[in-house]
């Protein structure tokens, strides 16, 4: 595809004999619009999710849209370690896996701390997928040609500083959206540091981002309220997706990202005003989310937090 060319989900490829594991395929969500696309080529897709009813329920939603999709359903809560750890040993049994898309998360929750004492939005949306890459790291080895795909934010421009503090200690006052924002720019350091780590060790794994712009999902109601509707949940629903880009258009960035051919760590969103909406492309990032120093020292901490090194 050149340049100028528009990419569109016209140019997904036949992706028939490819296994890809996808986080968060919530109904209506990022996940499910990517999973519905990916399954209409005839991947193998393996739907990770912290309730297994939902997940159950993106499944059937995609069976009717495309009756011979073959899908696997993993119980997965990024949130607890013991969760990831446990996710990943029963997808061990399901052979090589050619792309892992890390797009689950959550957003501007209030303060919470998790099982293993971590700030819920850092824990959910950088600790557990970074676990969890490690762990599927050999799967993702077997296949040849493995990709990580990590779903990042345009609010990684909020984050003044890189979260490279104790992530067991509270340090001043709680503030969700620069947590969220610290959480989202930890993706993106995340994906560079992957990237040089594994051209240093020629494994034959490759780590690119994208972001969906401002798409009309869940996640702001949920994170608000806990709950997607009912109340003023609804009515914040209602208002985000009456001024964004639907959640299909959200996931297009998701879908070049995880089928088109792109150089490791580039990073993918919509091409339109302020990268808010329109067709995708290679995108730019704040400067903090390039600095290669902080991405180091945060894969350290996140390597000493969740208990085992990689590449």
């Amino acid at each position: 595809m050149s340049a100028e060319a528009v990419w569109t989900p016209e140019d997904i490829p036949d992706l028939s004999g490819r296994t890809i594991l996808l986080t968060g395929p919530t109904m209506g969500g990022l996940g499910h619009y990517t999973a519905l696309e990916l399954a209409r080529r005839g991947a193998y897709l393996i739907l990770a999710g912290r309730t297994l009813s939902k997940v159950d329920a993106t499944v059937s939603a995609i069976r009717k849209e495309v009756p011979g999709a073959q899908l696997e359903v993993l119980e997965l809560d990024l949130a607890s370690l013991a969760s990831v750890r446990k996710a990943a040993a029963e997808a061990a049994v399901l052979g090589p896996i050619d792309v892992l898309v890390n797009n689950a998360g959550v957003m501007g929750t209030p303060y919470a701390r998790t099982e293993d004492g971590l700030e819920l939005q850092m824990a959910t949306n950088h600790f557990g997928p970074f676990l969890l890459t490690g762990l599927l790291l050999p799967q993702l080895v077997a296949s040849g040609a493995g990709r990580v795909v990590s779903v990042s934010s345009l609010m990684h421009t909020v984050a003044l500083k890189a979260p490279l503090g104790d992530p067991l200690v509270k340090k001043g006052r709680y503030q969700r959206w620069p947590v969220y924002g610290q959480s989202k720019l930890a993706n993106l350091l995340f994906t560079g540091e992957l990237e040089r780590r594994c051209r240093a060790k020629g494994v034959p794994v490759s780590a690119v981002a994208a972001h969906p712009g401002f798409s009309g999902t869940h996640l702001v109601a949920n994170g608000q309220t806990g709950r997607a509707s009912g109340g003023i949940a609804s009515i914040l629903d209602a208002t985000v997706k009456g001024i964004s880009q639907p959640a299909d258009a959200g996931a297009w960035p998701s879908l070049m990202a995880v089928t088109a051919d792109l150089p490791g760590d580039a990073y993918v969103g919509p091409s339109g005003f302020k990268q808010l909406g329109g067709p995708p492309r290679r995108v730019g990032r704040s400067k903090l989310a390039k600095d290669t120093d902080a991405a180091r020292r945060l894969w350290e901490i996140s390597e000493e937090t969740v208990g085992l090194r990689y590449p």
